[in-house]
C-alpha cells in the first residue's frame, strides 16, 4: 500500500476512484495475519521450554560462565562434565488448586533445560566451582598451568 496520492495539476486533492489508495478489506484482514507477529507469539510461549541467557568471558587464567536463572533454588541444578562436555541442567514442576464453593481451578506448569558447552582440554577440570546467587548461576572454569598467559619476555640482543 502506498501513502502517496496523486494531485491533479489543478491542485485538488479530490480522487474520482476513492478505492485506489486504500486496500480492500479483504487483503487488510490478510495483512494483519500475514504480517510477523511479535516475538511474544512466536517465542516458546506456553510450552514450558526456554533457554536461560549465558555470558562467557574469558581471562588469561580462566573462563567464567554466568547464567541467568531466577526464581530458582541452588539445589534445582545439575551441573555435569564428561569428555569436554560441560551440561547445566534443571526441571522444575509447579502445581496449585484454589478451591471455593462456587469453583475449583488447578493450575500446573513444568519447566526444564539443559545448556551443554564443549570446553577446551586446557580447563583445569578438579578446580571447578560453581555458585547460585541472585538468579545468578556463576561456573568458573580455570585454566591449566601450561594454558595460562604469560606476560611477554623481554629477550636482549647480544
Amino acid at each position: 500500500m502506498s501513502n502517496l496520492i496523486n494531485v491533479p495539476k489543478n491542485g485538488s486533492l479530490s480522487n474520482t476512484n476513492s478505492n485506489l489508495n486504500f486496500p480492500s478489506w479483504s487483503s487488510w484482514i490478510d495483512e494483519i495475519f500475514n504480517r510477523d507477529l511479535p516475538s511474544v507469539f512466536s517465542s516458546n510461549f506456553n510450552t514450558g521450554i526456554t533457554l536461560p541467557k549465558v555470558n562467557i568471558r574469558e581471562t588469561s587464567d580462566a573462563y567464567f560462565v554466568d547464567m541467568a536463572v531466577p526464581g530458582m533454588k541452588k539445589s534445582d541444578f545439575e551441573i555435569n562434565l564428561e569428555d569436554q562436555l560441560l551440561s547445566i541442567s534443571t526441571q522444575a514442576n509447579e502445581e496449585n488448586e484454589y478451591e471455593d464453593e462456587s469453583f475449583t481451578r488447578r493450575e500446573f506448569g513444568y519447566s526444564a533445560f539443559k545448556r551443554t558447552f564443549t570446553i577446551p582440554e586446557t580447563i583445569n577440570e578438579e578446580k571447578i566451582k560453581a555458585k547460585y546467587n541472585d538468579g545468578i548461576l556463576s561456573i568458573h572454569l580455570p585454566k591449566k598451568e601450561e594454558a595460562k598467559q604469560k606476560p611477554p619476555k623481554t629477550i636482549t640482543i647480544s
